[in-house]
This record gives C-alpha cells, sequence and structure tokens, in this order.
C-alpha cells in the first residue's frame, strides 16, 4: 500500500527561513502551502491571516487538509515594542497548537532559536539538556522559550507530534536583517571598528542548512525513535548500526570541511584577537598533524555530552527519539565574532579596491579596538542621547554584550538523532549570500 503523501503548511513561508524552506519542499515535488500576512511569491497556494486568529488557522488546515505544519513566523529582532513577540511567538503558538490538533494535524516542526538557553553570560558548546535561564537575555529570547516550551509540551496530544529546532545566526540569500546591518556599517566607514577583544567564538547558521534541518525533523517525526533490536542497553556499537541499517541516509556533497573542535586548550585565533599569554601553544596545538584513526568528532564532545560512551552505558534502554525533543541546528563551525563581519565586509569590496595581488586595501588595516567596559559605558550614554532626541539608539549595551559574549553550542544531538549534516560551509554561505545581496541591490 502507498503510504499517504504529505501535504505540508509554512506558516511565515513568505519569511526568509520560511521561503528557504518552501523552496527545499518543492524541488523534492512536495505538496506545500503558505500561510502568512504578506504574499511576496507566487507558486504555491497562499493563505492570509492573523496567526493569533485560531479560527482562521483551523479554516486553513482543514482546507488544506495540511498533515504537517512547520511554523517559522516570528517578528524580527529589534522591534520597538517587545509586546509583539509574545503576541505572536506565545499567542500564536498556542494558537496553531489548538488548532493544528481540533484539524487532526500529525506533525508540528517549529523554528526556536539558539538565543532560549542565553543570559548574557558565555555559552560553551552547550547542548540541549541545558535549562532555560532563570532570566532571559531580552523579550525576543524570552518570548521564543516560552513559544518552544509550548510546542514541546504538546507533543503526543490530540494526535500532534512536535518537534523543536534551535537555530543560531542565520544567514544566507533573501537576508534582509543582519545582511542589510553590515552593509550599512559598510557604507558608513565603520568597518574598523570593534568592541571587545574578538577572542569569542560564535555560531552561524546558513539558511539552506537549517531549511534542510526542518525537512529531515518533518520526516522523522513520524519514524519510530532510533533503538536496539533487543532489550540490551543502547551501546555505541548498537546505535551505529542502527543508523546504517535502519536509517541509510544520503550521500552529502558538503562544503563545509573537517573541522576540529575548539576547547581551551586548542583552538584557532583569529587575525586580531588580543592574545592570552599561551596562545602560540593554544593554535598550535589547534594545528598539530591529526592522527588518521583519530575521528574528526570525538566521540566525547564535552563533559555533559549525552552521546558519550560513558552516558549510554549509565543510560537506561530508552529510545533516541525526535518527537517531543529540541535540537540545535548550526554549522557546526564556531568562529570568532568580528571574523565573519570582516568576511561579509571583504567580500563586499569590489574588485577595483584590490591590489594586483588579490588582497583588499581594507584587510590590511588594523581594527580600532573599543574594550568591552568602555562600549558598556559608551552604550549607555548613546542610550542616553536617544532618548532625550526621541530615536533609536544604534550603539546600545545590548549590542555590546551580544558582540562579546562566547555562543556556539554542540550539534551532536542533531548529527545523530535527526542524521543532521550541515552541507554549505560558512565560506560558500558568505559568497553566496553577498553574490544574491549585490545583484539585489546592483552592486559591483
Amino acid at each position: 500500500m502507498t503510504p499517504k503523501k504529505e501535504v505540508y503548511l509554512v506558516i511565515g513561508g513568505s519569511g526568509f527561513v520560511g521561503r528557504h524552506i518552501v523552496e527545499h519542499l518543492l524541488a523534492r515535488g512536495d505538496v506545500v502551502s503558505v500561510f502568512d500576512i504578506v504574499q511576496r511569491h507566487h507558486d504555491v497556494d497562499f493563505y492570509s491571516g492573523d496567526i493569533t486568529d485560531e479560527s482562521r488557522l483551523l479554516e486553513v488546515f482543514t482546507k488544506t487538509g495540511t498533515t504537517c505544519i512547520i511554523h517559522t513566523a516570528s517578528p524580527p529582532h529589534g522591534a520597538k515594542d517587545p509586546s509583539i513577540y509574545y503576541k505572536v511567538n506565545v499567542d500564536g503558538c498556542k494558537a496553531v497548537i489548538s488548532a493544528a490538533q481540533a484539524a487532526g494535524v500529525q506533525k508540528l516542526v517549529y523554528t526556536s532559536s539558539a538565543g532560549v538557553v542565553f543570559d548574557g553570560g558565555d555559552v560553551v558548546n552547550l547542548d540541549e539538556r541545558a535549562p532555560f535561564p532563570e532570566k532571559s537575555f531580552d523579550a525576543y529570547n524570552d518570548s521564543k522559550a516560552q513559544g518552544e516550551k509550548l510546542i514541546l509540551e504538546a507533543n503526543g496530544k490530540g494526535g500532534l507530534l512536535t518537534v523543536a529546532l534551535r537555530p543560531a545566526g542565520i544567514f544566507g540569500e533573501g537576508d534582509r536583517q543582519m545582511m542589510v546591518g553590515l552593509y550599512q556599517a559598510y557604507q558608513r566607514g565603520q568597518t574598523h571598528f570593534q568592541v571587545g577583544d574578538n577572542n569569542n567564538l560564535f555560531d552561524y547558521t546558513y539558511v539552506g542548512n537549517l531549511a534542510r534541518a526542518h525537512l529531515i525533523a518533518a520526516d522523522k517525526l513520524s519514524s519510530p525513535p532510533f533503538t536496539s533490536s533487543s532489550q540490551e542497553t543502547l551501546t555505541t556499537d548498537s546505535l551505529k548500526a542502527a543508523l546504517h541499517l535502519d536509517r541509510a541516509l544520503q550521500p552529502i556533497n558538503a562544503t563545509v570541511p573537517p573541522k576540529r573542535i575548539p576547547t581551551c586548550e586548542a583552538r584557532p585565533l583569529g587575525p586580531y584577537v588580543t592574545l592570552p599569554p599561551d596562545g602560540a601553544a593554544i593554535e598550535a596545538a589547534f594545528n598539530a598533524p591529526r592522527d588518521p584513526h583519530t575521528p574528526a568528532h570525538p566521540i566525547l564532545r564535552s563533559r555533559f555530552d549525552q552521546f558519550s560512551d560513558n552516558a549510554i552505558e549509565l543510560a537506561d534502554n530508552s529510545p533516541l527519539q525526535v518527537a517531543g525533543q529540541a535540537f540545535f541546528i548550526t554549522n557546526g563551525e564556531p568562529v570568532y565574532f568580528w571574523d565573519f563581519m570582516r568576511v561579509v565586509w571583504l567580500a563586499l569590496d569590489p574588485p577595483s579596491s584590490k591590489s594586483p595581488s588579490g588582497v583588499s586595501e581594507r584587510a590590511q588595516r588594523h581594527p580600532w579596538v573599543i574594550p568591552r567596559s568602555f562600549g558598556m559605558v559608551l552604550g549607555f550614554l548613546a542610550e542616553c542621547w536617544a532618548s532625550l532626541i526621541g530615536k533609536e539608539a544604534g550603539f546600545t549595551r545590548y549590542r555590546v554584550g551580544y558582540s562579546c559574549a562566547t555562543r556556539y553550542h554542540n550539534i551532536e544531538k542533531a548529527r545523530r538523532v535527526l542524521g543532521y549534516e550541515p552541507e554549505v560551509g560558512l565560506e560558500e554561505g558568505v559568497r553566496r549570500m553577498v553574490e544574491w545581496f549585490k545583484k539585489e541591490n546592483n552592486l559591483p
């Protein structure tokens, strides 16, 4: 008997992430519709409406015969009125869940955020077992955390299976937030300013990798969870056997080069990093030739790694499931915060600005470094001045704290349970994004 074909509805399908998901679904021949407030594309059926309007959602779910919802809708970060975050990310999730259960929808994939675990402090190779902070960094991340909690608590209720994906630093073609901000700094000649010592590793996620992760999560939601065939304790060998025999994955043509996982003892140091006393030894350890018998991604990624041999041996014989779970989704290539910005700025340079050797004048200019503490003072003064003149501050304490924090995550759970692996590396992703932006804005 031929299995029933999935019918997808992408909420927020006119947006940055949502559009990429729609394109991925269309490319593999799936039936897909879009629910959003604005129609920007005309190659799929479109339904307009307010995400908090449960009756409208139920009407659309029923009319389309939706079996799988991919919910990407969210206000952009930086809204003047934070109440919009709670309306869309909390009240909207409540309405979507209720309407989906009433309509008999089987699957719900939610685009959450890695920021749900961010409180302003450093995030170092964090995995999914970390709890939500007592106080979120801002209203946006707090609302996303509340929305994710609602989505996962709905799993298994009313016939609905749910999963949440947590991307970090999304970039790529169609990005009208990060890319626009970087271009504005480029136009204003502000690319030589640097706040902090640039010794903070940061996670980014190419939008195409994220779109593919949504499709994988949707496909795996209804699959039986990974487990061994008998009742013995789940081991590394039986897990590998399950991955190869039960979940044969398609080959990946990845542009992500083999990477070592950066640690405090061995990590790359960027060109404009304030070197620690043992900086030379740290970088030498990272660049040392690797034993060919040592895996590129070691089994023990951190002392909290739920997939280490010790953790598996101690765990009960419980399946590794997708439904009801959250997964960090990144490129798995943490880089220094300002290095990523500079790669984008250098890519924006027209060929005419480069020397015969191909080196841009921008690459040869040493940045002016503003210490974090001084940056906080400047941010406070800028906020006060903006308040007095009734305008929004461009330089804030929030942005100083954000650009100086270490934020990278452990994606081993997504790799092993979902079968996710980033296909497009940071360098290739930046090239695609800048190429799209130049074409979109008629730049040389």
